[in-house]
């Protein structure tokens, strides 16, 4: 199918977002190559970060197609657009925590990597001016930000099965997932696209890439992510470029649609 990019809609850090022409239901993601830490405080970029990132979310969100994980990515075009299903996004950032790092382990002074008894699901209120602040369930559903109990609890047991997909998914090419960040929003049945949202109207969204995920080398412990960036350790687009490679090696094939 031919997509034509429509009117400019709004701007992220990472993406730009445009209408798609005779499509209401759809969206045009543009990946940039900014790069971004800390809300946007420190910035910088690479040549191509934008199209790494796009191939990157793009075999995550087909695996997880694959996998019976609704998401909102329709199809890829060009190197660094992707379509989606428009969504509303709920203003929540999912996180999900299989070790302590970064500013988690910080806060509490606890040695970065120490493992959990489980996987922890947090959200944190999305708004850059107030740092993501986190939040509770009940906060979450007092502010309007969800609607009811049942909601919030979906978006924790939609949050744990999408981690137990993704440690297998980076397991498969030797990077142990230590924590990531979910976006979710509600949207409408997309027909012909097999979009359809979950039983409570939810469609997972935004993008899952070395971004928004902290990927450590199993054997070595070696940060392969956006935190060689937030440390100054070096190196940053030779990593998301050695996973991009890595990951279509292992999976390219086996989750075409």
């Amino acid at each position: 199918m031919k997509w034509i990019k429509g009117d400019f809609l709004h701007a992220g850090k990472a993406k730009d977002v445009y209408a798609v022409k005779n499509h209401s239901e759809l969206v045009w993601m543009e990946f940039k190559d900014n790069l971004t830490a800390f809300n946007g405080k420190k910035k910088s970029s690479f040549k191509g970060k934008g199209q790494v990132n796009r191939d990157i979310s793009s075999l995550v969100f087909r695996f997880l197609k694959k996998e019976k994980i609704n998401n909102h990515w329709v199809a890829d075009i060009n190197d660094t657009g992707m379509i989606c299903q428009k969504i509303k996004v709920v203003p929540l950032e999912v996180v999900v925590r299989n070790r302590l790092a970064g500013s988690t382990a910080k806060k509490f002074q606890i040695s970065e990597g120490q493992s959990l008894s489980k996987s922890l699901v947090e959200f944190y209120y999305k708004k850059d001016e107030l740092g993501d602040p986190f939040i509770s369930s009940e906060q979450a559903i007092a502010f309007g930000f969800v609607s009811t109990k049942s909601e919030i609890e979906f978006l924790k047991e939609k949050a744990l099965q999408v981690n137990e997909k993704l440690k297998y998914f980076f397991d498969a090419i030797g990077l142990e997932l230590i924590d990531f960040k979910l976006e979710f929003g509600k949207g409408e049945d997309l027909k012909n696209q097999g979009n359809k949202p979950d039983e409570e109207g939810f469609l997972l969204g935004d993008e899952i890439s070395c971004d928004s995920c902290r990927l450590w080398d199993k054997k070595t412990g070696e940060k392969k992510d956006k935190d060689r960036f937030r440390l100054d350790l070096g190196g940053v687009e030779e990593s998301y470029r050695k996973v991009l490679e890595c990951l279509e090696q292992k999976w390219i094939q086996e989750i075409k649609i």
